[in-house]
């Protein structure tokens, strides 16, 4: 039995409980009220409440219950839902998600108790505000009359392996009304030689005293109800369902039975029921045909199915569908795969160096499969961004609020699907970025109806796929970006000279700057100039890039852009002088063989592309390599969001699955590398960052065109495109 996992198991059912509580709340209408939504909220903190008793959390127990009360009162229409009560249960939300992180940690939940938060709740219980009288029937928090209950529990053997402690179920029913009597049956207890003590054999007939309700004395036992055979009856009603408890017990233990409903009240000692006798063994029975119409086997046919009920096949699919694996364990056999795909690539090299057709035909057949096995094993770490996504519109209410802003969030492409490693690390930027939005980009509503916009201002967080790329676009509809204040305030920190005027891209990079702010004053939201700084350390680790559109008086967009996983990619072989190199092959366009005769003077490098002036950068001089001789030089024509460059190389290898590995600190400056990977020769080839080549290029570009340059001086492409696996 592990109670540890078990235990795990119920911080994660509670998260996620919790998360559809938060959801819920903020988006529910109190003008417009679902029934639907009242009743999720009252199941989150229900089963929030009967799992932890299951555990023993009396903690969580005592206050989730006076909020399920709550929820229920909300329900039943005896509260009046609105902005003041949706705030109240959003802090009984905040504080169970406290308490379950300090279960996590191992804390004590004691001295998490929050006096200020409970005598809320009791007010609010203490004095319903009902919307509307009542009719003749009085309120239903008027307690209704304590029933007495016969419960036969008996649960499955393996009830103990599945991390379930019976006597838990027992502890919880105490907590919602009173035990009166207990009586085991423990007549199956095997000998001792045959005693497992990994599984169970006794079976509790119980009385019970509460004011609950059947309904909610049935729930107690959810988690348990598949494998065990359970009865709640009405004390009063129990006696005609004696049959029933006893149809799949021993003689012995039907005995047994009888002797505690007479203890527990529920049968009269006199009364002459008898357990039905084992009949001797028989002959084999005829075939259906052959029996009579009245047979005794066809007439115990119906009642033996209604006492064997069916299995809920559609929960067992549903619990089936879906598997939760260790995310460490996912890592690891992403590292295997990592090094069977460098191996594969080795035993692909020899068997081409040996020139034996049945070798090179069985490599390819293992190459071939192993990439199917990374893709398929990438796509299990790839979660929906609405993970992210989901935090922010509990972001967006509180920090508008606190501001006195009224801001409508919209959420597009929840659905869009990255790397789990890279979760977490959007987290902290992404929340600065919209925390920023609403601080400095959305006006308050007076001075957005004095410039003629709506009173309630608008943010986006948008999320799709682009060019092998997730793209996340943070956006409002604001003020915009102040060139002027943020010029003025660079030239002030000596970052632009006096007469320096970059244009609109340029400056506006200018805010990532550390200390950085345009903020007349400090808040507890902004004004030290930290936040914007930690968004561009935090999108270069993961290997992104950022860009900003704004303009004034319309709002911004924040665009984030960052690969799809950190893992192993798909790249493009470029040999440059004596070194090989790789590119992410969703960056790669096309090839084309750079046109003869073009003039390397280093005043211009453009080549025209169909009609399309493309910027070239010559990878030897930039990377300062040795240049070789070589008959044919070729152009790789990379693309990063709408920018595309030229990048010219000495050779093309081709494709190559490329397994990213981390460089050390001594490459940590260098922007034009984003990682390395292992060759089939052993040898180790560096990964070029395209986005920032392509930057470099066109920025220079850009610089060179500032003089005047004769049309003559680009030459034409003129031959046609080359395949870009080709070599």
């Amino acid at each position: 039995m592990d109670l540890e996992q078990a235990m795990q198991t119920f911080l994660e059912e509670a998260r996620e409980l919790l998360g559809e509580m938060e959801g819920i709340l903020l988006d529910i209408d109190p003008e417009h009220i679902d029934a639907e939504q009242l009743n999720a909220l009252f199941r989150t903190m229900h089963t929030i409440k009967g799992s932890a008793g299951l555990f023993g959390l009396d903690e969580i127990v005592r206050f989730a219950h006076q909020a399920e009360n709550l929820l229920d009162l909300l329900r039943d229409g005896q509260l009046r839902l609105d902005d003041e009560l949706v705030g109240l249960l959003l802090r009984c939300h905040d504080h169970v998600k406290a308490m379950m992180q300090a279960l996590a940690d191992k804390a004590d939940l004691s001295a998490l108790r929050d006096e200020a938060l409970l005598a809320a709740l009791l007010g609010y219980l203490a004095t319903p505000q009902a919307m509307q009288p009542p009719p003749a029937p009085p309120l239903r928090h008027s307690p209704p009359p304590a029933e007495r209950w016969l419960l036969s529990l008996r649960f499955g053997p393996d009830v103990l392996r599945n991390g379930l402690d019976p006597s838990s179920f027992i502890r919880y029913l105490a907590t919602l009304g009173e035990i009166e009597d207990i009586c085991p049956i423990s007549c199956n207890l095997p000998l001792s030689e045959d005693f497992n003590p990994e599984t169970n054999y006794l079976r509790l007939e119980l009385l019970y005293r509460s004011d609950i309700g059947e309904q909610a004395v049935n729930e107690v036992f959810d988690f348990v109800r598949e494998d065990s055979e359970l009865h709640i009856w009405p004390l009063r009603a129990a006696a005609a369902h004696l049959d029933e408890a006893c149809a799949s017990a021993t003689p012995q233990e039907a005995a047994d039975i009888r002797t505690a409903w007479q203890r527990l009240g529920a049968i009269d000692a006199i009364d002459s029921w008898q357990p039905p006798p084992v009949p001797p063994p028989a002959e084999p029975p005829p075939p259906p045909a052959a029996a009579p119409a009245d047979s005794p086997r066809q007439a115990e046919a119906p009642h033996a199915a209604e006492a064997a009920p069916a299995p809920p096949e559609g929960r067992r699919q549903q619990e089936s569908k879906f598997l939760k694996v260790e995310a460490g364990k996912l890592d690891s056999l992403i590292n295997l795969i990592g090094e069977l795909v460098i191996a594969g690539a080795a035993a692909n090299l020899i068997a081409r160096r040996s020139q034996q057709t049945q070798l090179v035909e069985a490599t390819l057949t293992i190459a071939n499969l192993i990439e199917q096995i990374r893709a398929g094993t990438l796509s299990m770490r790839m979660v929906q961004i609405g993970e992210i996504f989901q935090r922010f519109p509990r972001v967006v209410r509180d920090v508008s609020r606190e501001l006195g802003k009224d801001i409508q969030l919209h959420i597009v492409g929840a659905e869009t699907e990255l790397d789990k490693s890279m979760v977490e690390k959007l987290a902290d930027p992404l929340l600065h970025i919209v925390r920023n939005a609403i601080d400095h980009g959305i006006e308050p509503s007076d001075a957005r109806l004095e410039s003629g916009k709506p009173a309630q201002g608008n943010l986006w967080l948008n999320a799709y796929h682009e060019s092998g790329s997730i793209v996340i676009e943070v956006a409002d509809d604001g003020c915009g970006l102040n060139r002027g204040r943020i010029l003025a305030k660079a030239r002030e920190r000596g970052l632009l000279g006096p007469d320096d005027e970059p244009p609109d891209e340029a400056v506006f990079q200018l805010i990532f700057e550390a200390g950085f702010s345009t903020a007349d004053q400090v808040t507890n939201l902004s004004g030290r100039g930290v936040g914007m700084d930690v968004v561009r350390r935090g999108i270069e680790q993961l290997h992104g890039a950022i860009e900003i559109d704004s303009e004034t008086n319309l709002g911004s967009t924040f665009r984030l852009r960052l690969p799809l996983t950190l893992a192993i990619i798909d790249g493009f072989l470029v040999d440059v002088g004596r070194s090989t190199f790789v590119l992410p092959l969703e960056a790669v366009v096309e090839c084309i063989e750079l046109p003869a005769g073009l003039p390397e003077n280093g005043v211009h490098d453009c080549i025209n592309l169909r009609g399309e002036l493309l910027p070239l950068l010559h990878l030897g001089r930039f990377l300062e390599l040795p240049p070789i001789a070589a008959t044919r030089r070729n152009v790789v024509v990379a693309q990063y969001g709408e920018r595309k460059a030229g990048l010219v190389v000495d050779a093309l290898q081709g494709e190559f699955q490329t397994v990213i590995k981390p460089l050390g600190t001594l490459f940590s400056s260098q922007k034009a590398i984003s990682g390395s990977t292992i060759l089939g020769t052993g040898e180790v080839a560096l990964i070029l960052d395209v986005p920032a080549l392509i930057q470099h290029a066109c920025r220079k570009e850009a610089e060179r065109f500032l003089h005047t340059i004769p049309p003559a001086a680009c030459g034409a492409a003129e031959e046609p495109a080359t395949p870009r696996s080709s070599p």
